[in-house]
């Protein structure tokens, strides 16, 4: 896998396409072939699969303003659509291997901080709102311009974080790094500093042999390590009944965290999508203009910068950016990307954004978007399927995570380290968004620190005046509590 900050293909030796699919999809020109892309979108897919899950557990748990729920159901039924359709649209028009589904950010942000102000019907519209201002900047060039203001040190930390990150996601999601409920320290190993679940242990033996695989440069290793743990998992299962973690009220420290891996009573389920079209924008008379604009503005800048940052470290993984960090069909990726968070809110299953998870299926392989076109078939026959997509459990999935943010974390060797006016942003851009559960957070982290400590460095000149424009709205969004408090006064 090519991990060169330099595009990975050679335009003028690259053999000629073999068909007209190929020339579409340009798999032959990026160095692929259509059984790795297949393996790559597969892998992305098991890795993304427990959003089928996760979502509709965080959207269905936010009780709005009129004491209503989004039923589980609905949820899951519109959150494989939207991510299925978004992430076959992405793929054909852009042809890049970046899947799509709802982000985990602003879920959680409309389920714990939206809801309580206004109906869930009118929090979509808030979305949908989100998502239209990021089509429109991205439409005039000027999400561009600012992606291109961004230094490429800073678009390197940005892969490295992220990396750190989604590493971080599968260490949590396994239950190898857990919350102490202490003040210091707030994170520790697993249960009482040991790994003492079966769940983890079979993270750890998935982790090692993925990992085996991957060093081995056996084709489809993260898939064959994926497919191997399942199986384990559910044969484990089968003997000992383990269970879920949590059941009602009770707590079973040694359960499965997210889907217990057993084979459902029944396969198939037929999906409710009741939920498509109930948005409103009534939130601007219920809470007032000032109110609602400053929730769409969080909501942009997440979506905004998260995307961003994603689709930077991505196409540096897949060596598809140049030196500069740019990779191809930009402008139509920033577009498509806000048409995801219409969509999203149209269907009320939320914001929907590129996926770092797509690393997964990147590290087998996949340069094109035919591999977004199979992870996106997948998640649509999941619509019909939620009971077997829930077989893999997420101590499984979050083995490829780990792999992958190591691969990302290869890019560190490309940043210069010798300027200490370099080397704070950077650090803080890599840093913050592991220790925050934010990629927006530690974007914003190391603009700020860009611009300030460069600046007062005697590298005024050398900062676009736009990175400063986008430092000062990242003021704006780390004060938006303080904010949102003066504005509700």
């Amino acid at each position: 896998m090519s991990t060169a900050p330099s595009p990975a293909v050679d335009t003028a030796e690259t053999p000629e396409p073999r068909n007209g699919f190929d020339r579409f999809f340009e798999i032959t020109r990026r160095g692929s072939s259509v059984g790795a892309e297949v393996r790559g979108g597969v892998v992305t897919f098991v890795t993304m699969a427990y959003i089928v899950i996760l979502n509709p557990i965080i959207l269905s748990s936010g009780v709005d303003v009129d004491g209503n729920t989004l039923g589980f159901t609905q949820v899951a039924a519109v959150t494989a659509l939207t991510a299925g359709v978004m992430t076959v649209l992405f793929g054909l028009v852009t042809r890049l291997p970046f899947a799509f589904a709802a982000g985990l950010g602003i879920n959680s942000f409309l389920a714990v901080a939206v809801v309580g102000q206004v109906t869930w019907p009118e929090a979509m519209g808030l979305v949908v709102i989100n998502g239209l201002i990021i089509v429109l900047l991205a439409a005039t060039g000027l999400r561009r311009m600012i992606f291109d203001a961004v230094p490429i040190q800073l678009k390197l930390a940005i892969t490295v974080g992220i990396g750190l990150f989604i590493a971080f996601i599968g260490f949590v999601d396994a239950g190898f790094v857990t919350s102490t409920g202490a003040s210091s320290p707030p994170v520790g190993l697993g249960i009482n500093g040991s790994v003492a679940t079966v769940p983890t242990l079979i993270f750890v033996f998935t982790l090692l042999l993925t990992g085996i695989l991957v060093a081995r440069k056996v084709k489809g290793g993260i898939l064959i390590g994926l497919v191997t743990g399942t199986v384990v998992a559910v044969i484990v299962e089968a003997i000992w009944n383990i269970g879920p973690k949590f059941e009602g009220d009770e707590v079973n420290p040694g359960g499965w965290g997210l889907s217990v891996p057993e084979l459902p009573a029944s396969l198939v389920s037929i999906p409710d999508l009741s939920l498509i079209g109930q948005v409103s924008l009534g939130s601007f008379e219920r809470i007032g203009v000032l109110a609602a604009l400053m929730l769409v503005f969080t909501l942009v800048f997440t979506n905004f910068f998260d995307a961003m940052g994603t689709m930077t470290g991505l196409s540096k993984e897949a060596g598809l950016a140049d030196a500069k960090g740019d990779f191809p069909r930009i402008k139509s990726a920033l577009i498509v990307e806000g048409v995801g968070a219409v969509a999203g809110g149209y269907a009320s299953a939320s914001s929907n954004t590129v996926f770092i998870e797509s690393g997964a299926g990147i590290g087998e392989g996949a340069r094109t978007g035919f591999a977004n076109v199979v992870t996106g078939a997948l998640f649509l026959v999941a619509m019909f399927f939620t009971p077997l997509v829930s077989i893999v459990p997420s101590e499984v999935a979050a083995s490829a995570l780990v792999i992958v943010g190591a691969l990302m974390m290869a890019q560190i060797k490309y940043i210069d380290f010798t300027d200490f006016s370099v080397l704070l942003p950077v650090f803080l851009a890599i840093t913050v968004m592991p220790l925050t559960y934010s990629i927006a957070n530690g974007i914003g982290a190391g603009f700020i620190a860009w611009v300030v400590v460069r600046s007062l460095s005697g590298k005024a000149k050398e900062i676009s005046p736009l990175l400063w424009v986008v430092a000062a709205g990242f003021v704006l969004y780390f004060a938006r509590g303080p904010l949102e408090t003066m504005l509700a006064g």
